[in-house]
């Protein structure tokens, strides 16, 4: 089975890629003054091999070491809620993770990020070329939550709905009404009114009276779902209350007392 997980943006890729950029120089600095203070007088040539193994550590086997061994991220990708994962959803292995850092040498190195940035820019996806060749993408771990939708009665209905007798529908046409609710702004407008007037004309058979002539169906859904949350409330608080009330007169008879 294929998933479908939300790709990440090119401008949060970018970030993240400059995010690794500055920590890889950070740290290739950091080690090129840890070599010349230890080292001290050596060779020109040792320490020509020397530099060129610590940028080919920095830039090329440390990003694919992290990526392996993290399945996908890296300090610019846990700063931005990224992942690297393959075209099917699942983990990356060494070899993607070989693919993708070696191009990225030719990519955002060598070329200062112009090629990355051109294929990126014109694939939905947002891929460089690396993740073409390795079959994977940039997936959003964080995701900001949707607020929760609170359905409220249209106040052209309100005096409808107090009146309306809406207890004898089925929980499971409940919670499809209440799946429409929470979906609609979502749907086009079509599939929207075709569904709501189905629904409408399914919950007909279990509110009485109907509502006002002229009132659209997914404000009738409204109304309807609306009214019968706040009835439950009312029933579950009122019984709560009075389970409240027998336990406190339980708790208050004289238990060590002969009647």
């Amino acid at each position: 089975m294929v998933l479908e997980l939300r790709a990440a943006s090119f401008a949060a890729r970018g970030v993240g890629a400059l995010i690794d950029f500055a920590a890889a120089v950070v740290l290739l600095v950091g080690l090129g003054l840890l070599l010349l203070s230890g080292l001290g007088d050596i060779d020109p040539a040792a320490a020509s091999a020397l530099v060129l193994g610590t940028v080919v550590f920095v830039f090329v086997a440390l990003p694919i070491g992290v990526e392996t061994l993290t399945r996908g991220k890296s300090l610019g990708k846990l700063v931005m809620g990224l992942r690297i994962v393959r075209d099917d959803g699942g983990s990356i292995r060494f070899r993607q993770a070989l693919i993708r850092g070696l191009l990225g040498v030719f990519e955002l190195y060598m070329m200062l990020g112009s090629v990355a940035f051109l294929v990126s820019l014109f694939n939905s996806p947002s891929k460089r070329l690396g993740d073409m060749l390795a079959g994977t993408y940039s997936m959003r771990e964080r995701v900001a939550a949707a607020p929760p939708l609170i359905v409220t009665t249209p106040p052209q209905l309100q005096p409808w709905a107090g009146l309306a007798d809406i207890g004898r529908m089925p929980d499971p046409l409940g919670r499809r009404i209440s799946a429409f609710l929470t979906q609609w702004a979502k749907m086009t407008p079509e599939s929207r009114a075709q569904l709501a007037a189905a629904l409408a004309t399914e919950a007909a058979a279990y509110v009485s009276p109907p509502p006002p002539p002229g009132t659209a169906p997914d404000a009738y859904l409204a109304a309807v779902m609306s009214e019968r949350r706040d009835r439950e409330l009312r029933r579950m608080t009122a019984q709560r209350e009075r389970a409240d009330a027998t336990a406190r007169r339980l708790y208050t008879l004289p238990f060590d007392q002969d009647n």
